[in-house]
């Protein structure tokens, strides 16, 4: 199944659950695209297109994982 990418309008709509600051669209090590949050280090899922905001799905990132997806932009 071929994923699928999330509207850049919505993109600038989304905000992070906890500080409510914008997050960037990123892809992780196994290549899933994830929103990350910088100033926490959090990463929240995609879920078929479907972006999932919940803290508690929500995970840390390590300081290289942090680097990485700084580097995407």
């Amino acid at each position: 199944m071929a994923e699928r990418t999330l509207d850049p309008t919505l993109l600038d709509l989304l905000a992070c659950p906890q500080d409510r600051g914008p997050l960037s669209l990123v892809r992780d090590s196994g290549g899933n695209s994830v929103l990350y949050n910088p100033r926490l280090r959090r990463a929240y899922p995609i879920d078929n297109g479907i972006p999932v905001l919940l803290t508690d799905e929500a995970r840390d990132v390590d300081a290289a994982e942090h680097e990485a997806f700084t580097a995407q932009g």
